[in-house]
């Protein structure tokens, strides 16, 4: 397993990365298999060696306390904070592990934070590529609408973004409860499937 103790990584433009599960439009972020090349290892603790019986139970790759970014054209896009990436490879479906939680950032063409997504906690399924995002999710897009949930999932081959659970929206003029949602990944509209209370803000 190769682990890391801080990784802070500026800029990710146009390089190869070390996965592919932010490559799509909504997080096309790249790591990189490089970024280890500026991490410090820590060395394994035997106890949780010896806990764990199964080497594939091991994460192939950890970082803590990441932070990147992607540019276009020298442009700020995409930034992505999470205090600890996990990846397993050796499984019979791969998957990244964010065991405590992400916050990510989209920005305009003016630099400024267009919409966000954070959770406490999160899983991409690599071959699936989806997204499961657990515990206080909340989504925020450009006009400030916000959608909470406790467990909202993003298929990012389909570009879409829905759940099947509890869901309450605040626009600007309205607060609506429900179960089930859908939404693309621009995140501009939204349907609940079974709207369980409408409020109307009075001005």
């Amino acid at each position: 397993m190769k682990s890391a103790r801080q990784a802070h990584i500026r800029h990710l433009k146009e390089v190869p990365s070390w996965t592919s599960f932010l490559n799509n439009a909504g997080f096309c972020l790249r790591l990189l298999c490089a970024t280890c090349l500026f991490l410090a290892c820590a060395p394994n603790n035997p106890e949780e060696i010896k806990a764990l019986t199964n080497k594939d139970e091991l994460p192939t790759l950890s970082f803590v306390e990441f932070e990147g970014i992607a540019t276009d054209s020298g442009t700020l896009k995409y930034r992505l904070v999470t205090p600890e990436i996990l990846q397993f490879d050796n499984v019979e479906s791969p998957f990244i592990d964010f065991p405590k939680g992400l916050h990510y950032y989209t920005y305009n063409k003016d630099e400024e934070i267009e919409s966000q997504i954070k959770c406490n906690y999160a899983k991409y399924y690599q071959e699936l590529e989806l997204w499961v995002l657990q515990n206080d999710v909340e989504i925020i897009n450009a006009e400030g609408s916000v959608v909470n949930s406790e467990h909202i999932f993003w298929n990012t081959k389909e570009k879409r973004i829905y759940s099947d659970e509890f869901v309450k929206i605040t626009t600007q003029d309205d607060l609506i409860t429900g179960y089930g949602f859908e939404t693309d990944e621009d995140i501009k509209t939204f349907t609940i499937l079974k709207v369980s209370g409408e409020f109307g803000f009075e001005e």
